[in-house]
């Protein structure tokens, strides 16, 4: 079976300076990775940072989903690999990518989920994420989405949505081919859940993507969810264009 090709990471960054040399490092292991940062106007250490670890680093308004657009245009590999800038990939990530994409009827994948943190609560919420990926084939974004760069700009791209972007699109992978759970994990960190506490920002979670499914605006949701106490990542305000 021949090699499917050369990954791009594409990693969507805003005030990441805690948490982005961490990431690119992960990427690290393996050489022929190329890493894209971009920057959606951080005002701190985030873009020299990244560029010091030796990432590419891009800028462009912030959004994270027209951040994660401009990357992929500008991505030279065949494969693009998502990856959020608080998020550190296994170190066997570029094989465990290019053995499920050579897997007949795949079309796209992402890896398991594990939380920073030595919390049961973290733990089951991991464990919980996993069992619905496998389950209904519909992993999150936070779980490192990779897939070929044909089919990514076939589909337009990421919507340029304030909110859900990365659920609306895996949401039109699996007419397109079996979507893949990865047992390998990638490392998150527990921020999101420690800022109104677990079970809360869970519930809240839950109920934002309900609200998605029943037809609510993603401009009604960022507000309900900014309300919330919680901050959507690299919110913004106008939206951009789709890929051509």
């Amino acid at each position: 079976m021949s090699d499917p090709g050369r990954i791009s990471t594409v990693i969507p960054a805003l005030n990441e300076a805690g948490h982005i040399e961490a990431t690119v490092r992960s990427l690290k292991a393996d050489p022929e990775t190329e890493i894209i940062v971009v920057d959606g106007g951080s005002t701190d250490a985030t873009p020299s940072l990244a560029a010091a670890a030796g990432a590419l680093v891009l800028t462009t308004p912030r959004g994270r989903a027209r951040q994660m657009n401009s990357g992929a245009r500008a991505a030279s590999g065949e494969i693009l690999f998502f990856l959020h800038a608080d998020t550190l990939a296994p170190p066997e990530y570029a094989e465990a990518i290019r053995r499920a994409l050579q897997t007949p009827g795949v079309s796209a994948g992402a890896f398991s989920l594990d939380i920073a943190g030595n919390s049961p609560g973290l733990k089951a919420v991991a464990r919980i994420t996993n069992l619905r990926s496998r389950w209904l084939h519909l992993p999150y974004g936070d779980q490192g989405l990779f897939l070929p760069k044909k089919l990514f700009l076939r589909l337009k791209g990421f919507p340029e949505q304030p909110i859900m972007e990365d659920f609306a699109f895996i949401r039109r992978l699996p007419r397109h081919g079996r979507l893949v759970t990865l047992p390998q994990t990638v490392l998150t960190s527990g921020r999101r859940w420690q800022q109104l506490g677990l079970w809360r920002t869970t519930l809240i979670n839950q109920l934002i993507i309900f609200g998605y499914y029943v037809g609510v605006s993603p401009i009604t949701l960022a507000r309900l969810y900014g309300c919330s106490g919680l901050s959507i990542p690299n919110d913004h305000g106008r939206f951009g264009q789709p890929l051509e």
